[in-house]
């Protein structure tokens, strides 16, 4: 096979596609679930549960959870209905009513055995362990997994006998301890030889918390246990909570376990002495809940790393930590990876986490914690819904991350799809003894998949609908904003797929060192190449027929990101947020100006105005030329075509200007969104014979051309003044720097002006206020307006997103009040009391002299992008100041 030149040599589309074969075909074993309810109690507990561990009140805010939101998508491409809640439990209830248990089955599909921990209150209202059976692969048993807590509670209240008078006398309260003790022994015991059980749960970090001592007190616990048995009635006892009693029955347990001399029956053929490791009886380990949980929790002392000294007391005892330990993840991927005896869960956090949070616990455990120690459960409880949304959202991260890895050369094919085997199936089966023969599903199992699919799956899909297309366009913006690409004839593309060939494109390491007219700069160099890598999750339909687009990351030879790639800096500032638990919708408007092309042989002119006939913002009058009205319509209908849906469309101030608003997006996705769309309008006004312009300034007497952008913070608690106040503070604190990248030419300043409606001049915020360079508009969506369409918007949007994010993280404090009135009208005193002190760069110049300047901001955007692009704009400023006004503004025309 042909080599694949920029992506490590396992990286070929058919190892990527055996990768994601494995992740959706490996059988599970769900090491750590809980019983579904009986069909009469399926009413009896909050359906809104199956994303949340909150109760009551604080579970219906959940709504407005991304877990929850992603869960009504999920369940409603399932059940096939509405993308509401109320339209999925209302074909929850008919799926209840026709065919629960195929409903089930379906829930459950992929699963190969369940290890239920039945303790859970109300266990009349649950299923027995064995009635799982039905629902696993054929053939296999689901076994228990002892909650202790539930045990020694139980055995206490059984010891406590029928109510009367008096108390009980302290030799009777030793006796009943010592009683206590023998029952409690028996049951654990019972469970060690039992084949039905397999392991142990505490619930400890609930009770008093992981902080166990390393020796038990039993003094401590004897005078607690006299304390609850000194009323016959027991009438304030309703499960174990007494730190000295909690502790004490883990370590009673750890010990009997420790301790266990039991045989196998392998064993049986030895002798006493003469027994090889291998076929040892392996001791039954003890799964602690860790991390998140409800509100009964006792969340400071959920962390994992409270349990080293009992960690150490016990160096033969295997332990399970429960749940990724989340949010104290990288502390329960250490001590897995430092003990022998331990072992790290990631359940539960599919689906209680966002999509973005569980792809980061994933790389968080497998950041030092090896994959052998690794285990992977649904915690489903109550409602089989939960082991669907579980199994479909764990594919999803493993598919993404685990290809990322693979393309990047951190692993290699066959050790990920070892990985999966082993996270998913092996691991368990080995800890818990069970002895089941590996066997992955069959290929027309309808099992729940991810949504990671090849590039190749996602070039059929996109094309399902569409003609065969002429031509493959990969675009990029580089340093200039000149938008550029390369194309590639359709049948050679797919044919390059199909033969698993690498469809990167080599690309000259200048291409960072030009501007407009492919001058270089001196610093760059015609030497050396990158790779053009497709992103074929941005693939588009146009911008003209017969073509396709999709835009591209440059990559080192390696396959490692590219510090210069704009791209690729956007999609590190949108990693940045996620890091800090922040995610962000963008919405774009895009203001253009439509132009005549003058075909006077004499004319000195390129384009001419538009005849006008009282054009003014949001007339009507217009459109009723029909050359215009049929271009705007081609307009909106063509970017539909490509899916972008056009929210509103309207005239603006200057002659032949309008505005076209974009719908809201995640970050890079708004940039590509973006950056097509100009390319669709563009060339239909082309084709129309106007020509379409974004220059900031056409008129000198009438109002610029701006790119504004909306944005909010999309992620919980985004609304949240304590969230969106700190950052756009950040974002405030540093947009001095910023407008290097948003005012990127010197025909940018000719717009920012004071009372224009262009952002004005001064670094300042308002509510509703259009002078401002922030407006706010409500909650966290503000809109920036110190934007235009010279700006390179990967390289805007990721330093405004920078800014916010280090906002955020240091708790900014927005020093600047809410101004109401143009700033330029401030008096000195307003300002002083609004804190409106500073004004924006009143010139290309200022403004990379204070990007150059911004310490904090040139950390994050990385020193070799700054510099790389303060030396561009120099340059790019050399050869625009040697050129007159007219010719300077028609020859930005012609490329903008």
């Amino acid at each position: 096979m042909a080599s694949h030149v920029g992506l490590p040599s396992s990286a070929t589309p058919q190892n990527i596609s055996s990768l994601i074969r494995a992740i959706r075909s490996t059988p599970i074993i769900d090491h750590h679930a809980h019983p579904l309810l009986t069909h009469s109690a399926l009413h009896s507990r909050p359906l809104l549960a199956i994303t949340s561990e909150a109760s009551d009140n604080a579970l219906h805010s959940s709504t407005t959870s991304l877990s929850h939101l992603r869960a009504v998508r999920q369940l409603a491409s399932v059940l096939g209905c509405g993308l509401t809640w109320e339209s999925v439990v209302a074909a929850l209830e008919q799926r209840r009513l026709e065919a629960l248990e195929d409903w089930t089955a379906q829930c459950l599909q992929g699963i190969e055995t369940i290890l239920l921990d039945d303790g859970l209150d109300s266990p009349e209202e649950s299923q027995d362990v064995q009635w799982h059976d039905a629902y696993v692969r054929e053939g296999r048993r689901c076994k228990r997994i002892v909650r202790i807590e539930t045990v020694a509670g139980g055995i206490i209240k059984t010891l406590g006998g029928i109510s009367s008078e008096g108390g009980r006398p302290p030799d009777v309260l030793n006796d009943l301890f010592e009683e206590w003790v023998r029952e409690f022994d028996r049951v654990i015991k019972e469970g060690i030889d039992s084949e039905d059980v397999v392991g142990f749960k505490s619930v400890i970090a609930y009770r008093s918390g992981l902080d166990i001592k390393r020796q038990v007190d039993e003094d401590a616990a004897r005078r607690a246990f006299a304390e609850i048995m000194g009323d016959y009635a027991l009438v304030n006892f309703q499960k174990l909570e007494e730190k000295s009693l909690c502790e004490w029955v883990v370590h009673r347990t750890a010990g009997l376990i420790r301790d266990y001399q039991g045989r196998s029956a392998d064993e049986d053929e030895y002798g006493e002495e003469e027994v090889p490791v291998a076929v040892r009886k392996k001791k039954k380990p003890i799964q602690f809940h860790t991390g998140l949980g409800d509100n009964d929790l006792i969340m400071a002392k959920a962390s994992p790393s409270h349990l080293q000294e009992f960690l150490r007391e016990y160096p033969t005892v295997p332990v399970v930590l429960l749940h990724a330990g989340y949010p104290f993840t990288k502390e329960t991927g250490y001590l897995a990876s430092v003990y022998e005896n331990v072992y790290a869960d990631i359940g539960e956090v599919f689906p209680c986490v966002s999509q973005d949070g569980q792809e980061r616990i994933l790389r968080e455990i497998l950041e030092i914690c090896p994959w052998s120690k690794i285990l992977w459960s649904t915690d489903g409880h109550w409602f089989p819904e939960t082991y669907l949304l579980a199994i479909m959202q764990m594919r999803e991260a493993f598919e993404k991350v685990l290809c990322d890895y693979v393309r990047k050369g951190h692993i290699g094919w066959r050790g990920a799809i070892e990985l999966v085997q082993d996270v998913l199936f092996k691991n368990a089966n080995k800890l818990y003894s069970l002895g089941l023969e590996f066997t992955e599903l069959d290929e027309d199992t309808d099992i729940p998949l991810g949504t990671y699919l090849t590039d190749m799956e996602l070039l059929q899909s996109f094309l399902k609908d569409q003609p065969t297309p002429d031509f493959v366009r990969i675009c990029w913006n580089d340093f200039t904003a000149s938008h550029r690409m390369r194309m590639v004839p359709f049948r050679k593309f797919i044919s390059l797929l199909s033969e698993g060939e690498s469809t990167d494109i080599g690309i000259a390491k200048a291409v960072f060192g030009m501007i407009q007219n492919d001058l270089l700069i001196p610093a760059a160099s015609p030497s050396g190449e990158y790779r053009l890598h497709p992103d074929f999750s941005s693939l588009l339909a146009g911008p003209i027929p017969g073509h396709i687009s999709m835009h591209g990351e440059f990559r080192e030879q390696s396959g490692a990101r590219v510090p210069l790639c704009p791209r690729s800096l956007l999609h590190r500032a949108v990693e940045a947020g996620i890091e800090s638990n922040l995610t962000f919708l963008l919405g774009f408007e895009i203001e253009f100006l439509l132009l005549e092309r003058n075909t006077q042989p004499n004319s000195s002119y390129r384009y001419s105005t538009l005849a006008t006939d009282g054009h003014a913002w949001s007339v009507s009058r217009y459109f009723a030329d029909p050359r215009i009205s049929s271009l705007l319509r081609d307009m909106v209908s063509s970017l539909a075509d490509s899916n972008i849906f056009v929210e509103q469309l309207h005239a603006e101030s200057a002659k032949g200007q309008f505005e076209l608003i974009l719908p809201p997006y995640p970050p890079v996705q708004a940039v590509d969104v973006l950056l097509h769309a100009r390319n669709i309008m563009s060339a239909l006004a082309t084709a129309a014979g106007y020509k379409l312009t974004l220059h900031p300034k056409p008129f000198a007497n009438a109002c610029g051309t701006a790119a504004h952008m909306h944005m909010s913070i999309s992620s919980a608690n985004g609304s949240n003044p304590e969230t969106y106040t700190p950052f756009y503070a950040g974002v405030l604190k540093h947009l001095r720097a910023i407008t290097a990248f948003t005012y990127s030419n010197p025909s940018s300043y000719e717009r920012a002006q004071d009372g224009a409606w262009a952002g004005g001049r001064w670094v300042a915020w308002g509510t509703q206020n259009r002078e401002t360079a922030l407006r706010k508009i409500e909650g966290s969506h503000w809109e920036f307006k110190t934007m235009d369409g010279l700006a390179n918007p990967y390289f805007a949007v990721a330093a405004i997103l920078f800014a916010g994010v280090k906002g955020y993280n240091a708790g900014e404090e927005m020093v600047w009040g809410d101004c109401e009135i143009d700033p330029a009208k401030l008096t000195a005193n307003d300002r002083k009391e609004l804190g409106v002190s500073k004004m924006l760069p009143g010139s290309l110049e200022e403004a990379l002299a204070a990007l150059k300047g911004d310490e904090e901001l040139t950390e994050m955007l990385g020193t070799e992008l700054v510099e790389r692009y303060v030396a561009i704009k120099e340059y790019e400023l050399g050869v625009l100041n040697e050129m007159g006004g007219d010719e300077r503004k028609e020859w930005l025309m012609e490329r903008y």
